[in-house]
Formats: structure tokens, C-alpha cells, sequence
């Protein structure tokens, strides 16, 4: 990967919604070299999809709250029942396994905080949990999806 390369990813991490002419014209080259450079980033696994960034708040979303869940169960059968069952919750946007204390950390938006007493009781009835507690955001002081490039 060249510096192209990376001027090319940095500019569709902010708008991927510019033309092929419009991303070779700010990393400097031309368009053909450019939409050949999109198709092989995209051939080798470093753009892995191109989507629609929606404004929470516009579609009544005011609400981001973080679960930590810990569990006294770890084999194979129990994450891939938590697993599937959190996946199917559209309210849940990220879900990551982790290190330390808390075992999983989910990311959810809903409309307000009071829509949460639902969300939690079908995902307690997803699984066995040890504990389930949960943290609301005041304020997104930084929410990108830009990765470093450096």
C-alpha cells in the first residue's frame, strides 16, 4: 500500500459518495488509475463495504447506552446461543467478546432511556448471565468510523 493508496482510503472514510474523477482529483491522480486502485483495495479485503451513515437523532435515536455483560458460562454452546440471540436485536449496533472483568460489551441506541427495560428482558431471556449492568451516554464527544491510516 502506497501513499495513494492511503490518501485514496482516508477520502472515502469521509465521503464515499464522491465520483471516481472527484477521489482522483484530491490524491492527484487520474481517474483511471484511481478506479483501478478502488477495485484492487476492494479485491484485497481493505475496503470491505461501502454504506449509508444515518443521523441517530434524526430517526429518533437519542438514546446510547453501553451493556456489560458477565457471565459464569464459556463454552462453545453458550456464545454461540448469545451470540445468535444478541445478533438478532437490531437495537444492539456493536457486540465485542472481552478481556478483563466484563465478558461482553454491547452498544445500543434507542429512542429514549425507558425503552431499555424491554431490551434487557429479551436479552436475559437470550441466555444465562451472571450480571447485566448498563452505563447512558450524555454526550458523543467523538463517534467516527474513520480508521487511522498513519
Amino acid at each position: 500500500m502506497d501513499e495513494y493508496d492511503r490518501k485514496l482510503l482516508k477520502a472515502i472514510q469521509v465521503d464515499a459518495d464522491q465520483t471516481v474523477q472527484q477521489l482522483a482529483d484530491e490524491i492527484g491522480l487520474s481517474a483511471t488509475p484511481t478506479a483501478r486502485r478502488l477495485k484492487q483495495l476492494s479485491e484485497k479485503g481493505l475496503i470491505e463495504k461501502t454504506v449509508t451513515l444515518l443521523n441517530p437523532s434524526a430517526l429518533g435515536l437519542n438514546t446510547t447506552l453501553f451493556i456489560f455483560v458477565r457471565t459464569n458460562r464459556h463454552d462453545e454452546a453458550w456464545l454461540k446461543q448469545f451470540s445468535e440471540g444478541v445478533r438478532r436485536m437490531p437495537e444492539v449496533v456493536e457486540f465485542y467478546r472481552m478481556g478483563g472483568d466484563i465478558d461482553y460489551l454491547l452498544k445500543i441506541v434507542l429512542p429514549e432511556i425507558s425503552a431499555y427495560d424491554d431490551v434487557y428482558k429479551r436479552l436475559i431471556a437470550v441466555a444465562p448471565l451472571a450480571d447485566v449492568s448498563a452505563a447512558f451516554a450524555m454526550e458523543a464527544i467523538k463517534n467516527t468510523t474513520e480508521l487511522p491510516l498513519n
